[in-house]
């Protein structure tokens, strides 16, 4: 299997009452993701992935490989305690898809950004290590999307067992309509 096929569960969580991740959060990030149009993504004769004639990384050889044999990629600019990098998705099948992931220059991912708006989303991340020792990463959601609290894991195959935390709710994994793509396109088709 590639190092970079990401294979997440996803779940909702009822964060009414305590919250006990931010207690037990590892680590806590300041995140801002834009999704950017798949039509302006484009590999250049000199072999750096550009959005239209912005250049944001030279892939190696393998990640070009993976990118060419894929038609359907979603960027995404994330910003992640001023940190900027640039993702690209392919479709998921249940829980398993491509993911080509680079930090990149602060200026590129501004360049970019100043084209918008774009649909985005903004959170905070809390991060916790599970009793089997996966990592959830716990993610409240702000501004229109605040009270919303989505849970997902890591894990090395669909079949891998885990041990779902007490606070964990309705399994959201497969769900198209609760990607953080879409809830940005629904946030940006509604203002």
């Amino acid at each position: 299997m590639s190092s970079h096929m990401e294979i997440e569960r996803r779940f909702l969580v009822d964060g009414r009452t305590q919250k006990p991740w931010r207690s037990e959060a590892k680590s806590i990030h300041n995140i801002e993701q834009y999704y950017l149009q798949a039509s302006n993504l484009n590999l250049d004769a000199d072999g750096y992935l550009c959005l239209s004639d912005v250049i944001m990384i030279r892939p190696s050889e393998e990640e070009i490989v993976i990118f060419q044999s894929q038609p359907d990629w979603i960027p995404r600019i994330r910003i992640k305690d001023g940190v900027s990098i640039f993702t690209v998705k392919g479709p998921r099948q249940g829980a398993s898809g491509l993911e080509l992931e680079w930090i990149v220059e602060d200026a590129a991912a501004a360049s970019v950004l100043q084209w918008g708006p774009f649909p985005n989303v903004q959170k905070t991340r809390y991060c916790v290590v599970g009793v089997d020792d996966f990592i959830w990463e716990i993610d409240e959601f702000e501004g229109e999307l605040a009270g919303l609290i989505l849970a997902e894991v890591e894990l090395p195959s669909e079949q891998q067992p885990v041990e779902l935390p007490p606070w964990i709710g309705l399994e959201l994994t497969g769900l198209r309509n609760w990607s953080n793509a879409a809830l940005a396109e629904t946030l940006m088709a509604n203002l």
